[in-house]
């Protein structure tokens, strides 16, 4: 008999579920002190939470029963995911179930910008009939930009359409052909948006390079008018460069629905013109609980009863001797995943690996998987593991293939990837020394061996005297530390194109970029930011 706990409100019908579910019994226990819920789980075989519980790494720490945690909902942040993959926990979630209702949230959203629903009916209460004071807009005939094509992005696109609206969007994966299929145009940088659209959604994660997506800096890029939704996460927008693009008349009105700390009670962009705020509604509809809460009991059910594991955010337990056999080339391949995602640059069409001599006879399928975990989890806004990673892939319209020789060539064993898309081809190739050292082999037509770890300075060449010895400068006048070095040349021949890889210890200034890239016989920059040496995913460690 398989015990389950539920930590917070989950929706009727999926406690139904559990009441009908013979070989199980449940109970109820809400809000319960962190030490009781340390002990509470230990009495478990499973967990189903929303948002309300906290699954920290003190909770988790010592639970040998507890077998996997599911969210109802898309979120994990309450819940370690870190710890509980160290713990042998599955964690999964329910990526679809609010979907529609998010996306109907935020055009909901851009709607009540464009024809100033919530200060009209605020008039109205306050005894005033301000008919003349709220002239509005139509979305009819204007451009929307959409960052981030994922599932909730798509939505949102399909229903701007339907009000006759422009729709521009940019995401890293998507590419000219993709854009063409779901009649929206592709914008290949954010900055193209930022100018040209009457109203701005972003669908994305919370990264790096999506946090302050518009800052100060950016004011001044935007078209005038614009009316900007955020109903994804909080911290894509800096509140600051907000008020000042409203102050100004820059922006013409601000919507959101999340927060960078939530619960957010008291901001200063509440109350300005121009300005509906919501209290992160954006899965709270009947349907989307109601799914939600369905699919994650079905998951839950499903796993404690047949193994079976579905949109894991974190990874399965492996088999011991497996993992320990390939976990080198699992992160040797993560890796090149990461740094193709880098130096490609662009929409992703097909995705094609090789493995080639001793590496081809081994379960290649974990190697696609822990390739496709790097080239996505800088852009997507789900975590990737080597559970979900093909799927999410697929799900985008990318082709993935795969094939193995078993005959070797310079090395015992090695692993080639191309990506294709937008126009553009690349192609990266690396090995194992030792059991933990990977080294870059081949980067598009060049040869070369190259430390895959750190900070990486990809350009490429003129085959010139001066070239290498000019970057050295640049690099020592800026104070940034060349660690390694290698450089590759297409024919091996002197005078034709190369290309150069260095190992920096820490990432370069823009300035000396600029300088760099203002060398004439220097073609392509990229800084490429990897793992450091010996460092490992969680779900490799």
């Amino acid at each position: 008999m398989h015990r389950i706990i539920v930590l917070d409100d989950i929706a009727q019908e999926g406690l139904d579920l559990l009441d009908a579910a013979a070989d199980v019994t449940y109970d109820i226990r809400k809000k319960l002190p962190v030490a009781e819920l340390r002990a509470a789980l230990c009495q478990y075989d499973g967990a189903i939470l929303r948002s309300g519980a906290k699954l920290t790494a003190e909770v988790l720490d010592g639970n040998t029963r507890l077998k996997a945690i599911v969210r109802a909902g898309v979120g994990t942040d309450n819940i370690d995911k870190a710890a509980a993959t160290r713990q042998g926990i599955v964690v999964m979630n329910t990526p679809a179930g609010n979907t529609v209702s998010t996306a109907e949230h935020a055009f909901a959203l851009m709607l009540a910008l464009s024809r100033n629903v919530a200060p009209a009916y605020q008039g109205l209460i306050e005894g005033r009939w301000d008919r003349g004071k709220y002239m509005g807009t139509q979305l009819a005939g204007k451009t929307v930009g959409i960052v981030g094509m994922g599932r909730i992005g798509r939505e949102f696109a399909t229903r701007a359409m339907a009000f006759d609206m422009h729709v521009v969007a940019y995401d890293p994966f998507l590419s000219e052909e993709q854009a063409a299929k779901l009649g929206v145009a592709r914008a290949a940088t954010i900055d193209d948006l930022l100018g040209t659209v009457d109203y701005l959604t972003v669908h994305t994660p919370l990264t790096d390079e999506t946090r302050g997506m518009i800052g100060m800096g950016h004011l001044e890029k935007l078209k005038p008018g614009i009316r900007v939704i955020n109903a994804a996460r909080g911290g894509i927008y800096e509140i600051d460069a907000l008020i000042a693009g409203l102050e100004s008349g820059r922006i013409a009105g601000v919507a959101l629905d999340v927060y960078e700390n939530e619960p957010c009670t008291d901001s200063r962009l509440f109350g300005m013109p121009g300005v509906v705020c919501t209290p992160h509604l954006g899965a709270s509809t009947e349907e989307a609980q109601t799914q939600v809460a369905v699919e994650g009991v079905h998951l839950l059910l499903n796993y404690l009863r047949t193994g079976e594991i579905k949109h894991a955010v974190n990874v399965a337990a492996l088999d011991p001797k497996m993992l320990s056999e390939l976990r080198g080339f699992m992160d040797v391949a993560y890796r090149l995943g990461l740094l193709l995602s880098q130096w490609h640059g662009g929409g992703i069409d097909s995705v094609r690996l090789t493995f080639r001599g001793e590496i081809a006879s081994k379960a290649t399928q974990l190697l696609t998987s822990s390739f496709c975990v790097g080239l996505l989890e800088r852009v997507l806004d789900v975590n990737v593991n080597i559970i979900n990673a093909e799927v999410m892939l697929k799900e985008r319209g990318i082709e993935l293939s795969e094939e193995s020789h078993r005959e070797m060539s310079a090395f015992a064993s090695s692993i080639t990837v191309q990506i294709a898309g937008g126009g553009r081809v690349a192609t990266a190739g690396a090995t194992l020394l030792g059991n933990n050292m990977p080294r870059l082999i081949v980067l598009d037509d060049y040869r070369l061996e190259a430390f895959l770890d750190g900070y990486l300075l990809l350009f490429s060449h003129q085959d010139v005297p001066g070239i290498i010895g000019r970057v050295g400068t640049v690099f020592g006048t800026h104070g940034v530390n060349i660690a390694q070095m290698a450089v590759g040349r297409s024919s091996g021949k002197p005078g034709g194109e190369a290309i150069g890889v260095l190992n920096l210890d820490g990432i370069p200034n823009e300035q000396s970029l600029a300088e760099i890239n203002a060398v004439d016989a220097i073609g392509r920059v990229c800084v490429v930011q990897l793992p450091a040496a010996g460092s490992l995913p969680v779900w490799l460690q």
